[in-house]
């Protein structure tokens, strides 16, 4: 695709994405396409379909900010078709797909669309369709697997610590994050981030925050049960600290979000050579910082890793029963102020490998402190959903 093709459909997408309810119209009629030309996809998939249009909004949105960085996008709808499995997609879906994503656009630009919008979403929707494709044949592993919840722990009230074991180990790295389906809401599957490395017993351990509203979050945090049985779909993500590289490490890490961080910082602990990692745990209360001291005791036999608690209020909501705990003795003491600005504060930190993760409104801030203080942006990486 030449640059004026990219610029063009770019430019369409943004347009759509401003408008009022644009994405919300955009999806409704992709997926009234799809089901219009192949009606037994709509059994594949959960009764509610807004957390899907959210996810493909995203998509595309990522395929379009890596057209000149192809192979990133391809290895991502790689990955996003190996996912489609466990909702029963075939590689031979993803032509319809293709035909559907075109014909939306076609649709929702109306009397907009011209020779050269339909060129370059022609060339966009093959793009994603050939990948797609690529990516679900060419993985054979099983679509999900079942694990038993065997612990279930309420930290606070909106988050609990959920641990599980399967029959054999899940083959997830640590940094990656994997679909989650629960017996409580069947079909509606959610992304979460094993907080410990795979290991030879199974053990997989997530941490859940309640998302207000959510149609799932809440249910994991409140209604899960010990024998509950989890399906755990393949990994996906890439998060990970090159070893092999002479940089440093910056991992800046808000709520459960800290969860991949965290198990790739348990993996490294089992390895004798390290960069060094400065590791900036946020909340915006201090009993947000759920799991500081845990990786406070992390580095106490790992020297590579510093752990810098941050808050944005001193203390914790009315709500909460208990004033702040003091930091463990020896501990950084908690900075006060937003994460992103206070990482900021420090430097451009354009040596490090940096990684931010949380929720998306924390990294968009994040990355957007880090890039005013001139931190490059080839060396951030944060996952696309």
């Amino acid at each position: 695709m030449d640059a004026r093709s990219a610029a063009l459909v770019r430019a369409n997408f943004r347009s759509i994405l401003e408008a009022p309810h644009g994405s919300g119209r955009l999806i409704s009629a992709f997926y009234s396409h799809l089901f219009a030309e192949a009606p037994g996809l709509r059994e594949l998939f959960p009764p509610s379909m807004e957390l899907q249009h959210e996810r493909m909004v995203s998509a595309i949105q990522y395929v379009l900010d890596h057209l000149e960085r192809w192979d990133q996008a391809q290895g991502f709808l790689e990955q996003l078709a190996v996912d489609h499995r466990k909702y029963g997609v075939e590689a031979s879906h993803f032509d319809i797909a293709g035909r559907a994503l075109l014909a939306a656009f076609h649709t929702y630009n109306g009397p907009l669309w011209t020779r050269d919008l339909e060129e370059g979403w022609r060339d966009i929707a093959i793009l994603i369709s050939a990948s797609m494709a690529i990516g679900a044949n060419s993985d054979s592993s099983q679509p999900y697997w079942e694990a038993k919840v065997v612990g279930h722990r309420r930290v606070l009230d909106d988050l609990a610590i959920v641990r599980l074991q399967s029959e054999e180990p899940i083959p997830y790295l640590a940094g990656q994050y994997v679909p989650v389906c629960v017996p409580q809401r069947p079909k509606m599957w959610r992304y979460l981030s094993p907080a410990i490395p795979t290991n030879p017993y199974g053990e997989i351990e997530f941490h859940i925050r309640g998302v207000r509203d959510g149609a799932v979050s809440p249910g994991m945090v409140a209604e899960t049960q010990v024998g509950d049985i989890w399906r755990i779909a393949g990994p996906l993500g890439a998060l990970h600290v090159d070893t092999t590289s002479r940089r440093d490490v910056l991992m800046i890490g808000s709520g459960t979000g800290i969860a991949p961080l965290r198990a790739q910082l348990i993996d490294m602990g089992r390895r004798g050579d390290n960069p060094r990692v400065h590791f900036f745990i946020g909340g915006r209360y201090p009993c947000d910082l759920y799991d500081v001291e845990n990786m406070w005791q992390l580095s106490l036999s790992n020297p590579w890793l510093t752990v810098v608690p941050v808050c944005e209020s001193e203390s914790n909501p009315y709500w909460h029963p208990h004033p702040p705990a003091d930091p463990p003795f020896g501990m950084h003491r908690r900075l006060i102020g937003n994460l992103g600005a206070v990482v900021a504060s420090f430097g451009s930190w354009a040596d490090r490998q940096i990684q931010i993760a949380g929720s998306a409104q924390m990294i968009s801030d994040t990355t957007r402190a880090l890039l005013a203080v001139g931190t490059p942006d080839y060396v951030i990486s944060s996952d696309p959903v």
